[in-house]
């Protein structure tokens, strides 16, 4: 292998291009990118690669001759163009005055493709500027394998989230939340430090005991029993009032605690549940549990127990300060002698614990991610044979999450040995300087033996008090990171005054001039429909045309980019969204059933629905029948996402679910795409039945299914343009007549394959 692809080795490249590429790749070539094309020019399946180096594009194509590379200098001015468009990905190379090449590909290689555009578009930049281009890339992400940059922990790709400097400052606005329970936090403040106090009594009174009772005894003095009882009993007293004390201000502090870290949880979650679906398609399933579980958890513990004791060394330190201050001034100073220090290495050594437990939380995400894909989708995962696949990827982040802690480990494990061994030292001090002021008679043994009592509690708490410095990292890297999705505002906002939709609501639906945008690509466009009351519309048109997203914007889980779309005459942006939504009934396609009964789950928009509700929905939807074949009826548990039912049985209850808060708009998203031809015919007769007089908005790709439509409304490319009935638009031979024609060929071809089977069977 030529020695430039072996320095780029960490790359990966996949072991099937390697000899190739290494053959073209000159002595001096060094390789920025890479992507592995799977299109061809007419969007079929074909592999190719391109490759960004410092000095070229390099591109292989395949032929029916064999691999043919191509090449192009790289040249100032130059621009590579990216951009997706219903499940395609393209790269689009661009000199000032013309196209060079293009090269096309499935978006699950889209991550690559944006890495290479990046590292094509730096290496112009130094090419035509002369700016420095960091090339660095080794290190691989186990989520995405994209390359990072040495050192690096974050994938570029899989943390767009923009986030602020991470600061511990960030805990205090955690006080929203302690507010409504301040005068317990008083109370537990008050505690605190009258139990500090407590603990401080002991030291202070071995001061006597040993000046007034012991040194005497062994110069011949008698022991004054009365004196020793009066001290022995002050230390228990000290030390029963010590311990009530601290255990009424940890219950306290702990309850307090528990309520914070429930309220935090309460509240991300209910925030989380405002956002719009927008946020939720950018995000990992995994991550969040994590937030909203691990993240307040660990908050409540730093509050419950390392706030706790933060603030109890705080007023150990203070008030050990001032007591050694009036014993002696000059073994006081002593004493605090290493604190400048200590101070000085918590402050170094804090804003790389900020990051890396930042990093450290992130990557955690990781593994609960892979765990969030894999056990919901265990079936697959067997059905693929996928295992050893799915345990290498979670070994991949588990070993990503080993490092990134392997780091912060070394910074915790020298900081917190370098603490202790100040402290050793200066207690070394306080011996030494203690020792000489005995022999000098400038204080007494009682005296250094207090000091040295109370510079014992002293350096404890100092040290506890810099391994604190960990916790507080850990615990404002999980309050950002909660936060984050607390300060996220919905793409689709409440109304400021919202207006009441008429009642009874007579279901007209106005898209006037509707334009819709997916960040810089357009998928609606210019897009007009009026739907009467009680007319049933059938949506038409090829896969990526802007069927489901048109219903996704009258059901307002997106805001329109511009026109606006109207209800009764009623801005829907006007109408607060729970109110609009319960006019709605929505059967998807993919039929999403909750751990729960039967009943549960049809009386979920609806929960104080009665029993009888439930069932005669139940009949109208064809599912009562096998409902009571199960061992509990409508009391039978259904397992998670409902796959103790098969799909037809899913869609049934689905359907059941959305007709039993009686809709006045309902909305079909090919409501009978997963069942068979006997279970379809059976819904099909009770939805014609049921969507009289609602508006009723269906989507189907099989076009049979929507010759009840009063009208049908063909799309392309977020564009009507068609609509009618059947007969209409068939006669047109438009777009609407191309897709059935097609449609109707591949049915005859797979009967006429039917046929061929059934023939050969007979045969046989």
């Amino acid at each position: 292998m030529n020695a430039s692809l072996s320095a780029y080795a960490n790359f990966m490249l996949p072991s099937e291009w390697k000899a190739s590429a290494s053959a073209q790749l000159s002595p001096q070539e060094n390789v920025l990118a890479w992507l592995e094309v799977d299109l061809d020019a007419q969007l079929q399946f074909a592999k190719g690669l391109l490759i960004v180096t410092d000095q070229r594009i390099l591109s292989a194509n395949p032929a029916a001759a064999g691999l043919v590379w191509q090449s192009w200098t790289l040249q100032s001015g130059w621009v590579m163009d990216h951009f997706d468009y219903a499940g395609v990905g393209t790269l689009s190379l661009r000199s000032s005055d013309q196209q060079l090449a293009t090269w096309r590909f499935t978006l699950n290689h889209n991550v690559f493709a944006m890495r290479l555009q990046e590292a094509f578009a730096a290496r112009v930049e130094f090419i035509t500027h002369g700016r420095a281009l960091q090339t660095n890339l080794t290190a691989r992400c186990p989520q995405c394998k994209l390359p990072l940059e040495v050192e690096g922990d974050e994938c570029p790709v899989c943390n767009r989230e923009q986030h602020a400097p991470l600061s511990t400052w960030g805990l205090f606005r955690l006080w929203r939340f302690a507010h409504p329970y301040r005068w317990r936090l008083l109370a537990g403040f008050l505690l605190t430090l009258a139990s500090t106090a407590a603990t401080l009594v002991p030291p202070y009174l071995t001061m006597p005991l040993m000046d007034d009772v012991l040194i005497p005894f062994q110069n011949g003095q008698d022991i004054d029993h009365d004196l020793v009882a009066l001290y022995l009993g002050g230390l228990l007293a000290a030390a029963a009032l010590a311990w009530s004390l601290g255990w009424a201000k940890t219950y306290i502090l702990a309850l307090v605690s528990e309520r914070i870290g429930a309220d935090l949880r309460t509240t991300a979650y209910e925030h989380l549940m405002r956002l719009s679906l927008e946020y939720f398609g950018g995000r990992r399933t995994g991550d969040l549990m994590n937030r909203i579980g691990a993240e307040t958890d660990r908050i409540n513990v730093f509050l419950s127990l390392h706030l706790l004791d933060f603030a109890t060394d705080i007023l150990m330190i203070l008030m050990t300060a001032a007591i050694l201050l009036s014993i002696d001034v000059r073994l006081a100073a002593a004493t605090l002698l290493p604190l400048p220090f200590i101070i000085w290495l918590i402050h170094v050594v804090r804003d790389k614990l900020r990051t890396g437990f930042e990093k450290i939380d992130r990557v955690w995400s990781e593994l609960t991610n892979v765990l969030a894909d894999t056990i919901p989708g265990i079936r697959v995962v067997k059905a693929f044979a996928q295992e050893r696949r799915e345990a290498n990827r979670f070994r991949d982040a588990n070993k990503h999450n080993l490092a990134v802690n392997d780091r912060i480990n070394f910074v915790w494990s020298l900081f917190s040995p370098t603490v202790t061994l100040m402290t050793e030292v200066g207690l070394l001090v306080v011996w030494g300087f203690g020792i000489w002021l005995v022999s000098h008679h400038q204080i007494t043994v009682g005296v250094l033996t207090a000091f040295l009592a109370y510079i014992g509690r002293f350096y404890t708490r100092l040290d506890s008090m810099s391994r604190i410095v960990s916790h507080t990292q850990k615990a404002a890297a999980g309050a950002k990171r909660i936060f984050e999705i607390l300060d996220h505002v919905s793409s689709v906002p409440e109304a400021t005054h919202p207006q009441k939709l008429p009642s009874p609501l007579e279901g007209r639906i106005d898209i006037q001039d509707v334009g819709f945008r997916y960040g810089n690509r357009a998928v609606i466009r210019g897009l007009n429909l009026a739907i009467q009351p009680g007319e049933m519309i059938g949506l038409v048109g090829q896969s990526g045309s802007g069927k489901s997203t048109l219903v996704n914007l009258i059901c307002r889980f997106y805001d329109i980019s511009e026109g606006a779309i109207k209800v009764d005459g009623i801005d829907i942006r006007n109408i607060a969204l729970s109110d609009f939504r319960s006019h709605i009934g929505l059967v998807l396609q993919e039929p999403f059933l909750f751990f729960g009964t039967i009943a549960d789950n049809i009386a979920y928009g609806k929960p104080n629905a009665s029993r009888q509700d439930i069932v005669a929905s139940a009949r109208a939807a064809h599912a009562h029948e096998f409902i009571l074949r199960l061992p509990q009826g409508y009391d039978s548990l259904v397992g998670e996402r409902g796959q103790g039912l098969s799909g037809g049985e899913r869609q049934r209850i689905s359907i059941a679910r959305a007709l039993l808060i009686n809709p006045r708009i309902l909305i079909l998203d090919e409501a009978t795409a997963s069942v068979d031809t006997e279970t379809e015919q059976e819904i099909q007769k009770a939805l014609d039945n049921l969507v009289q007089g609602r508006t009723t908005i269906a989507i189907a790709h099989r076009l049979s299914t929507l010759h009840k439509a009063d009208r049908l409304v063909v799309l392309e490319q977020g564009e009507l343009v068609e609509e009618g009935n059947h007969d209409t638009l068939m006669a047109k031979q438009g777009a609407y007549w191309r897709l059935y024609e097609a449609q109707a060929k591949n049915a005859e071809a797979d009967r006429v394959k039917l046929g061929e089977v059934s023939r050969k069977e007979d045969i046989v």
